[in-house]
């Protein structure tokens, strides 16, 4: 098996706090071992553009506590095609890029393989979300800074709906997955959590909040993912039925921002690490993760063909905490 001697990074779809420190392991471990590495803006889309560098251990120099990404990020529709994939395959040939490190969903590394079809470049992923909804990996990258983020948000909201006796119906992101509404609404002590994966009842949201007051608890926090419904939507049912003053408070892409937590670090650093790693021992179309505390690689199909779900007891649990 032929060593690879280039290499190139690329952060793709939506941006995820941890990325950096991320994109900084991919390049030092790389060049620890003795390998180019050159850096891929803009995603699949600075791809064919050929947007491509050569990076340096200084060129990832102070970047591990920021948030976002210095590779920038875009998505795509060119490369949906077999014409946009075919034209990336090319362009890696032409700058002698022989493994490929994509850090971000599973529609990034589903492009990932696409150009694996067509081409001897080795693909490896590292998954970089703060939906937390890839399967093969206990965490994401991004996602314990999106959580502490909105939890923030959610303790200074409380003071609020205390001081003023207040229902507050917090929407936070997660399209087709609860992850983010589910651990942070149980850290942050909602008396509801809603989630696309569990039917929910607003007739049953009003009878909880209705109970809650009559136990003397005239504030309360409602935690909705968006893929569930929307807050305001919320607010407007209760409005109408309830007697209570309602506000609803979306928190949006200021969870995707911030500086990563400590966790995301040392997760980006690892998985940046064991993705070069993987490389170099001539692995292909595989994403690397993390599983019980152990570092993990799982084949790209395999994260195509399964759903990660969430742990509905920690629902269960949030409802007997807000009692």
């Amino acid at each position: 098996m032929k060593p690879i001697q280039r290499i190139a990074v690329m952060t793709s779809g939506g941006d995820a706090p941890g990325m950096n420190a991320c994109i900084r392991a991919v390049v030092r471990s790389a060049l620890y071992h003795g390998l180019e590495v050159y850096g891929i803006r803009r995603g699949f889309a600075g791809l064919l553009r050929e947007e491509i560098e050569p990076m340096t251990s200084l060129s990832v120099g102070g970047i591990i506590n920021r948030g976002g990404t210095i590779l920038r990020t875009a998505r795509s529709e060119e490369f949906k095609t077999p014409e946009g994939v075919r034209k990336g395959a090319e362009i890696l040939s032409r700058y002698g890029i022989e493994g490929l490190v994509i850090i971000g969903g599973d529609g990034s590394m589903r492009g990932g393989v696409e150009l694996s079809r067509i081409s001897n470049v080795r693909i490896m992923g590292v998954p970089g979300t703060i939906d937390n909804d890839i399967p093969g990996t206990d965490y994401a990258i991004g996602f314990d800074t999106a959580i502490n983020t909105a939890l923030e948000a959610i303790d200074r909201v409380r003071d609020t709906a205390y001081s003023h006796e207040r229902v507050f119906v917090i929407e936070v992101m997660g399209r087709h997955k609860g992850f983010i509404a589910l651990e942070v609404g149980l850290a942050g002590g909602a008396e509801a959590i809603l989630i696309p994966e569990v039917p929910y009842d607003l007739a049953a949201l009003l009878d909880m909040l209705h109970r809650s007051y009559e136990r003397g608890k005239h504030s309360s926090i409602i935690v909705v993912a968006e893929g569930a419904c929307r807050a305001e939507d919320v607010k407007k049912f209760l409005q109408e039925h309830t007697p209570y003053h309602v506000r609803a408070l979306v928190l949006g892409h200021m969870q995707r921002g911030g500086s990563p937590t400590a966790f995301d670090r040392v997760l980006a650093t690892q998985l940046g690490a064991y993705a070069v790693e993987r490389l170099l021992k001539g692995h292909t179309n595989e994403m690397v993760g993390m599983e019980g505390g152990r570092l993990v690689a799982v084949p790209i199909e395999y994260i195509q063909t399964t759903t990660k779900t969430v742990d509905v007891r920690k629902l269960e649990l949030a409802a007997m905490m807000a009692i």
